[in-house]
Formats: structure tokens, sequence, C-alpha cells
């Protein structure tokens, strides 16, 4: 059986609507081609987005805050709650079908703390599940959040991983469960490569789930006119 085709785009830094408008555009291609499939790897600008289980008070920051700090809060329809994406922070979001086989969110959510835990290995950093919280963690706190929004069975949003990450953020929201946060850099020691990291994701990605990367250049235009499909 031939596996199922990934193409793999890396579009450095963006802003969170202009990623969030390029996966709904992936999505409806997704639903109506379903053995193509993206995994965005990308930066966002310091940014706070409110999950479908956020309460308003999961941001701290006031307005006064929020322009000094340079950060935006979006509301979106990821599960989860309050979350941070910034500089130094890979964000990744998969657009696959999940059709026919692959149909049970619970696991599709496993199968991302997986990439994380695998990828996260590669660098020496031990990185485990807790049982009935979401994403991905270590000893020194969480390093990797995860919230997803499944359409019809094809994914967006996906996970956020630490790797050069401004810690400092974090205090202005109550992240997921109010754990403590880390990152690559902080366990590591050191200035982590962010493409490095990108490589490793985009590899355990696709062997979790079965699929072969087309891994082509980014495109001047981000729209999805320009992505090519094999």
């Amino acid at each position: 059986m031939t596996k199922r085709q990934l193409e793999v785009r890396r579009l450095g830094r963006i802003g969170y609507i202009e990623a969030l408008r390029l996966q709904k555009e992936l999505e409806r291609d997704v639903i109506e081609h379903r053995e193509r499939g993206w995994l965005l790897l990308l930066e966002h600008p310091h940014t706070f987005t409110v999950g479908r289980r956020s309460k308003e008070t999961g941001v701290l920051a006031t307005a006064e805050i929020l322009k000094s700090i340079g950060a935006e809060v979006h509301e979106t329809d990821r599960g989860g709650k309050v979350t941070y994406h910034g500089l130094g922070q890979i964000v990744g979001y998969p657009v696959i079908s999940l059709s026919p086989d692959r149909e049970d969110v619970h696991k599709y959510v496993r199968d991302l703390e997986e990439v994380l835990i695998r990828t996260l290995a590669g660098y020496g950093i031990e990185a485990f599940r807790i049982e009935g919280l979401t994403g991905v963690h270590t000893a020194e706190g969480k390093i990797a959040a995860i919230g997803i929004h499944i359409k019809r069975w094809v994914t967006t949003h996906g996970f956020a991983l630490n790797v050069n990450t401004d810690l400092s953020y974090f205090n202005w929201i109550i992240a997921c469960e109010g754990e403590p946060v880390t990152s690559m850099d902080r366990l590591l020691g050191r200035e982590v490569d962010l493409a490095e990291v990108e490589d490793r994701l985009a590899e355990h990605f696709a062997a979790v789930f079965d699929r072969t990367i087309i891994d082509l250049p980014v495109p001047e235009s981000k729209g999805i006119g320009t992505l090519a499909v094999a």
C-alpha cells in the first residue's frame, strides 16, 4: 500500500492570523483530497491564544502590559486553555486526514506527543506524558503544549515546542493546569538550532503517522495557490 504524502512547509516567522488563514485553506483542500497532507512548521511573534476550554481570566496581562511586552491575544477554535506562542518556539500545524484508519481523537493527541518525545530523546532530554494532562513534560516542567481542532476528521492547530523560548511570557497567563514550564535551551544549557529541530520533528512525524515527506522550499507567497502537490 502506497504511503500518503506529507508536504513539510517551513514558514519562518509568521503572524497567528495569517497562519490560521492558511490552515483553513489547507483544511478545505484536504477534506476534498484526502491523500494530501501538510505539516506547517513556523515561529509566531509573541502571542497568547485562548482555547475553547479557557476562561477570560486565563490572560493575566492588562492591555497596557500586552502593549509593553509586544504581545497579542487571539481567541481560537482549538481545544485546551490559554497558551503562549513566541520567538524561539517551534509551532507545528499538521493538516492531515485521519480517515479512514486513524479516526480516534485520543490516539491522535498521543501520537503528537510521541513525535515530540522522540524528537527530545534525540537531544538526550527525557520527556514523558502525565496521566490526565495533554502535552509533553520533563522533570523540570512542561516543554510542549498541544491543542487541536478536527473537522470531518481533518486536523488543524497542533503543538508548540519550547526550544529557545523566553519563558517569562508564561508568567502572564494561567497556562493549562498551571504547571511550571521549561525549554530545550534551559535543559541543555545552550541555544539550539531551530532548523535542526524542525528537521527532526518532520522526520519523526512522518514515521509516527506513516507518511512520505515531500519537503519543498518556502514559496514567496504562503497562499495555497503556491503549494505544489505531487
